[in-house]
Parts: C-alpha cells; sequence; structure tokens
C-alpha cells in the first residue's frame, strides 16, 4: 500500500472573504425510518496505521502523546488517494477495504482531478481525463462491492476560476461519469460531490453546479473539508442547497459536513499558522439531521495545509493544537490522568519541521552535537539547561530542561533574548510569551510542581540561525 498522500486540498476561504461483497452487506447503509441520522448508518473504519497512529507509536514519552492518541488517533478519518498510481490504485484500494471488519465504513477521499487546487499548493491528480477515468474504473474495481464513502474530488466543483467554459463543461462530465463509474462497480458506495462551504459560493451557484457535475446519480455533497466554518452554518447551508436541488428536479440529496478543525475560534485559514484552532464534532454517522448523513474527518486533524509545513505532512504540533483543549470522545475517555509532578520527559516530534517557507530540499537531519551547553542558575530554586536538537536552511529546534532545586518548586518561569534574525514558531509544554526580543516561558498547570532535584522539559521551534542563549530560571 502507498503512502499516505503528501499533499491535501487548501481551501478558498480567502477567495470567498473577497468575493458487496454483498447484498446483505450493501444493505447495512440503511437506516430506514431513523429520526437520528441521515441515509446511512454503522460504525467507521479506523486505519491502526495512519500517519499519527503512527507517530503516537514511534513517540510513547512526548508530553502530547495522550492528548494526540485519545483525542485524534482513536478517530476515524478519511484516507487520501491522492498519487496518480494507474498501476497499483486498484491494489491499494482493496488493502484498504479489505481491512474493515463486515459493518464497518471505510472513507475514502479521491483528490485525482487535473488541475486539482488550480495548481495551488495542493496541484496534482491526473495528467488529463482520460487518464483520470481510467484511473477511477481501477479504483472503482478495487472496492470489491463493499460498503464504503467516497468523498469525490474536493474543490473540484466550487473552484473553477482557473478553467475556461469548455474545461468546466468537461470536468463537469469526467465528475459525473466518475459517479456513475463507481456506482456501477459498487452498489454499496455512497458518492458524494464538492460542495464548497458557507462561506464561498451561494448555496443557489453551488446547485446549479453540482447539478451540471452529475450529482443527480450521487447520493448528495460533502461541505467545510479542511475548513472551519461551525457545524450549524454548514447545516444551514447544506437546507438551502437540499431546497435549491430539489427546484431544479434533483431530489433526495444529502450533506456530508467536514467536523475536522471547526470546534472554535476565528483568523487566519490556514492551520499551519493557526494554533487556535480547536477539532469539531467526533466523527459519526448518528447526526441526528435526516439531511446529513455523516459528520467526518475528511482533514485528518494535524496534517498540513501547505502554509507553513509541506501539505499534508502529519505535524503533532497542529494535531496537539487543534486536540488539547477538546473534551475527550465518550469511545476513547482519557488513559492517563495529567501528572502533578513529574511528567514523561519529552522528546522532540519525529517529523522534521520546516520554516515558514518549506525549503526545496529536504532539511538536515543530522542531530547537533550532544555537549550540554553550560546552565545558567536561575533567580529562584531551579536552572534551565539549553539543547539545540537539530537545524536547517532558515531554522533549528531546541529543548529546554528545567530542574528543581534542593527544594520542591511549584510553578517555574523561564527567560532569555532572542538573537537577531530569530523568532518562535511552535512551543510544546509550556506557555509562550514574546515582547520583542524577549522570551518567557511559564510552567503549565500540570508541570509546574516539581519535587526537589525532579526536570521537566519544553521544546520548541525556531526560524532564524540556531544559537545558545543564556537562560534564567526562576520560581514564585
Amino acid at each position: 500500500m502507498s503512502q499516505h498522500p503528501i499533499r491535501r486540498p487548501r481551501r478558498a476561504a480567502a477567495i470567498a472573504a473577497v468575493a458487496v461483497g454483498c447484498t446483505v452487506l450493501a444493505g447495512a447503509w440503511l437506516n430506514a425510518g431513523s429520526a437520528s441520522a441521515g441515509a446511512i448508518s454503522g460504525s467507521l473504519y479506523r486505519d491502526p496505521n495512519s500517519p499519527v497512529a503512527r507517530w503516537v507509536a514511534a513517540n510513547p514519552s512526548d508530553s502530547r502523546t495522550p492528548v494526540i492518541r485519545d483525542k485524534v488517533a482513536s478517530q476515524p478519518a478519511a484516507h487520501w488517494l491522492s498519487t496518480f498510481n494507474q498501476s497499483t490504485v486498484q491494489s491499494e484500494v482493496a488493502t484498504y477495504v479489505g481491512a474493515a471488519a463486515v459493518g464497518q465504513l471505510p472513507v475514502l477521499s479521491v483528490y485525482e482531478i487535473p488541475n486539482r487546487d488550480c495548481g495551488g499548493a495542493s496541484a496534482g491528480g491526473a495528467p488529463n481525463l482520460t487518464q483520470y477515468q481510467s484511473w477511477i474504473s481501477s479504483f472503482s474495481a478495487g472496492l470489491g462491492g463493499r460498503p464504503v464513502i467516497v468523498i469525490l474530488e474536493t474543490d473540484a466543483i466550487a473552484l473553477q476560476t482557473c478553467l475556461s467554459a469548455s474545461d468546466v463543461t468537461a470536468r463537469d462530465q469526467a465528475l459525473a461519469t466518475a459517479v456513475q463509474t463507481i456506482k456501477a462497480a459498487d452498489s454499496g458506495a455512497k458518492v458524494y460531490l464538492d460542495g464548497g462551504h458557507s462561506a464561498w459560493n451561494s448555496a443557489s451557484d453551488q446547485a446549479n453546479r453540482l447539478k451540471a457535475a452529475g450529482v443527480g446519480a450521487a447520493d448528495g455533497f460533502f461541505t467545510n473539508v479542511s475548513n472551519f466554518n461551525s457545524t450549524a452554518n454548514e447545516a444551514a447551508y447544506g437546507r438551502s442547497i437540499i431546497s435549491a436541488l430539489n427546484g431544479l428536479g434533483v431530489p433526495n440529496k444529502h450533506q456530508i459536513i467536514d467536523t475536522s478543525r471547526n470546534g472554535g475560534a476565528s483568523g487566519d485559514w490556514c492551520a499551519d499558522d493557526n494554533t487556535d484552532r480547536r477539532i469539531g464534532q467526533y466523527p459519526t454517522t448518528n447526526t441526528g439531521d435526516a439531511n446529513i448523513d455523516a459528520y467526518l474527518w475528511i482533514k485528518p486533524p494535524g496534517e498540513a495545509d501547505g502554509c507553513a509545513y509541506a501539505a499534508g505532512s502529519f505535524q503533532p504540533n497542529l494535531a496537539y493544537s487543534l486536540a488539547s483543549s477538546a473534551p475527550y470522545p465518550p469511545s476513547a475517555p482519557p488513559t492517563t490522568t495529567p501528572p502533578t509532578t513529574t511528567p514523561p520527559t519529552t522528546t522532540p516530534p519525529t517529523t522534521t519541521p520546516p520554516t515558514t517557507t518549506p525549503p526545496t530540499t529536504v532539511p538536515p537531519t543530522t542531530t547537533p552535537p550532544t555537549t550540554t551547553p553550560p546552565t545558567t542558575p536561575g533567580g529562584g530554586a531551579c536552572t534551565a539547561t539549553y539543547q539545540a536538537t537539530n537545524s536547517w536552511p532558515g531554522g533549528f529546534q531546541a529543548q529546554v530542561t528545567v530542574t528543581a532545586g534542593g527544594s520542591a518548586i511549584n510553578g517555574w518561569t523561564v527567560r532569555w533574548t532572542l538573537a537577531s534574525g530569530q523568532s518562535i514558531a511552535q512551543l510544546w509544554n509550556g506557555t509562550l510569551s514574546v515582547s520583542g526580543s524577549a522570551v518567557t516561558v511559564r510552567s503549565l498547570s500540570y508541570n509546574g510542581a516539581l519535587a526537589a532535584h525532579a526536570s521537566i522539559q519544553f521544546g520548541f521551534t525556531g526560524n532564524g540561525a540556531a544559537s545558545t542563549p543564556a537562560l534564567t530560571c526562576t520560581s514564585p
């Protein structure tokens, strides 16, 4: 099986701001007469080999691991197919859907349309529409008649600004044919087309676009992928699209909403640069709304948009930021209680964080010398030791160890001065404040209490050239 795709769709919020295997298995989809959900039901399949699951397994001692494990890795998310792999796509799909147990519903996000993302951060896809249809045929053959949810071509309908009128017509025909091909190969497949999001095109415009792209043969449309609009706004938008489709003679269509990053906060659309975003509703087919078939995590939390990191790459800092203040899912209560004394030692992330503008070559992964820089006694009963753990052109990563003195402390503060050209990009296991070049990091609620001679660590990534600053550590 190929690795998770390295690119994922960038949303056009900035643009918007300006403007069955057998019949028995297939039958498991039906939710006839239920008032608690839309047209489908069943448990969603969780991939045990997803990027977030692999990171959790490789980093058991990282201070972020409990949150990421319990609130992100525990949840099902879409499996993206975004690499044009004509010779292997059938086997990849067959392997993935075959891993799901009977009654579990895999979610596959197809992202192969030519000229996807209008050539932006997630450019790529099939070379042309003829090869696209061949790829879709192979993809469909891999489904094996199993019940699946297919998210077909994010942005392909809502984002058409780079296409001529004839290109739009050709794309619409390609999408309509793709829906028919998937449905003909797998009667258990539920297929949804791109509905944009509530802050983009009008509902009537989007409904007309969906009709032109063949939504009549599909099960409905999806909205809010990689975006942050509230579930309430998306549901209202979906109802308006459904009403408009009814008026166009296209009845009985349903909506899916991506809730992976719409749990609150506003600001920059790109989650790579916005640490105030939060995960939203946990994935489920039990929506309580007859118009909405599922709340899904189509864009997996922690996978980048392509602003500060490579699109589609898993970044633990992003996952932790999205999940840290979210409630635990009912199916995965916390397996550990945040410690009140010494937490596990934090190890640096296994992914190499690039600079704000990702370099065109892979940053070096050679670990700097392990010689321990000098420690600087603080004004109170603690010391702080700084160690650079990685560096690359234009950026670096560092770790700071805070150690209590001869008596216990309850809270610590570490201060240093940034060198010329430096800035802090991400920090974990502490509370950061920066005033000019003066950096202050304070303990969190669970790691401020240290027994005599006990230590904790926090880490961060920075922009600029690495250096070894003089630290001060004080305790109230």
